[in-house]
């Protein structure tokens, strides 16, 4: 029983965490607890298998982790994000998209897509943008005759985009640990002059497979309203513009609501693409130009301010708290010898490679019912990445496939994130059930996505390949 000790200590964690516990202490927490028991045993003479010298790593893991130049991108990218949120940017440019397009069968439902894509461009937050989208575009596509299935699961699906699309928090944060996994992974193999891979590249290597997302949801959104027209109907683009309260012209209000995004986001990924800044360098410029919008939009008071301050931190301190509740557990976790336990699994597992990559998806899918991704991100990755990665995986491809792999968990009912964001801004007419299979389809797409990400990779690693 104790050889199987770090397994306990995993599955305690999750039981913890669904009895709502806060995931920062209950990490450190119950690795505390853990050690203290590893150690207690030690003293009465029992081998528990643990080696509490790993703990003595515990302070240069912290000082490592405050220190870290790339997790600076996360305030700054929370900051720029919370920033467009108050500076109506999203209105903006969801008002102007769905003049263009809401003349069309199934426009309405084309432009929360494409604006959705935008802000995930632009922010990289989902809940905020299933919050906006559900809180501006419902209403409107509802009083229009969109079915209910076909309004909420589109707009739950296009919030989710701002998982994969960069510059993605959550692929911030995926960087970071994929990088300290895959030359963990090179080392374990004798390889003393390890590859890097960084967050630019896995920021390069979410380009493409982010844009085909769009194009089939948006293609399945076209496909409905050819299928069944009464789902999907088009919109009378003079009653839109009265209803909306814009009464210029449908150029101007495009150029005031597609230029500004648009320039933030080339001014981001462009530099990082182009090769003149760093995530972290590129998430300074994203937080000033964000600023810069604000002030153009006459949207930043003293209060305002305040509020997104207050907000940025509130993120901030949760993800750098739960990083050193991760920290913990890690050390912990790998004095009780988890390290070989899970390569030992992995490596008599049928189907090698293929079958273990097959189980830690599953493992990631199921657990993002119950965690948020920065938990998973700093409690499974740094587990199974090393295995997987020695065993020959493309950590970009990795790292992309992870991405997806919970941004389909978050739309997957009963437990999906996305749909307690909209849920909880919805009209009380919109009964849970028509979020729930509202969602289904795009699920598929999801899955149609990874399916294919396994059997074509370069969809994920030809792009970072032409920047090397």
């Amino acid at each position: 029983m104790l050889e199987f000790m770090p397994l306990v200590l995993f599955a305690l964690i999750c039981i913890v965490l669904m009895a709502g516990f806060p995931v920062a202490l209950t990490l450190a927490g119950t690795s505390l607890a853990f050690a203290g028991l590893g150690m207690g045993l030690q003293s009465l003479g029992i081998d528990a298998n643990f080696d509490a010298s790993f703990l003595s790593a515990f302070p240069n893991r912290l000082y490592g982790t405050m220190t870290n130049q790339t997790l600076l991108a996360v305030p700054l990218f929370v900051l720029m994000g919370v920033l467009l949120e108050k500076s109506k940017v999203a209105e903006t440019l969801l008002d102007a998209m769905a003049l263009l397009f809401g003349s069309l069968r199934g426009g309405l439902g084309i432009s929360v897509t494409i604006v959705g894509m935008l802000l995930a461009a632009s922010t990289g937050i989902v809940g905020a943008t299933v919050v906006t989208m559900g809180l501006l575009s419902l209403p409107t596509m509802l009083k229009r005759g969109y079915s209910q299935s076909l309004a909420t699961g589109t707009i739950c699906a296009t919030g989710t985009l701002g998982q994969i699309i960069p510059p993605s928090i959550a692929l911030v944060l995926l960087g970071d640990v994929l990088s300290s996994a895959y030359q963990q992974a090179q080392l374990s193999m004798g390889i003393w002059s390890p590859k890097t891979v960084s967050v630019g590249d896995l920021f390069i290597g979410a380009l493409i497979p982010g844009m085909i997302l769009v194009v089939l949801y948006i293609a399945y959104v076209a496909f409905i309203a050819w299928l069944k027209p009464e789902s999907a109907p088009p919109a009378d683009r003079r009653e839109l513009m009265a209803e909306l309260g814009h009464n210029g012209s449908l150029w101007t209000l495009l150029l005031k609501g597609l230029v500004p995004p648009m320039a933030l986001i080339v001014a981001v990924l462009g530099s990082i693409l182009g090769g003149f800044a760093t995530p972290t360098e590129a998430s300074a410029v994203g937080a000033f130009g964000a600023l810069v919008l604000a002030l153009a939009y006459r949207k930043l008071d003293r209060a305002t301010l305040t509020d997104v301050v207050r907000s940025t931190t509130h993120v901030t301190t949760m993800v750098f708290l739960i990083l050193v509740g991760a920290a913990l557990f890690s050390l912990v976790f790998r004095a009780y010898g988890g390290e070989a336990l899970v390569k030992d699994i992995f490596n008599n597992m049928p189907g090698g490679v293929v079958g273990a990559t097959l189980i830690v998806m599953l493992v990631i899918f199921f657990l993002g019912f119950i965690l948020d991704f920065i938990e998973i991100t700093f409690v499974v990755v740094p587990i199974v990445g090393p295995v997987l990665l020695a065993m020959g995986l493309d950590p970009v491809w990795l790292g992309i496939m992870i991405a997806i792999n919970l941004q389909t968990s978050f739309l997957t009912p009963p437990f999906g994130f996305a749909l307690f964001y909209l849920r909880g801004v919805a009209p009380e007419s919109v009964p849970t059930t028509a979020i729930y299979r509202g969602v289904i389809p795009f699920i598929v797409l999801q899955i149609a996505m990874l399916v294919a990400l396994t059997f074509i990779p370069e969809l994920a690693t030809w792009l970072p390949a032409q920047f090397k």
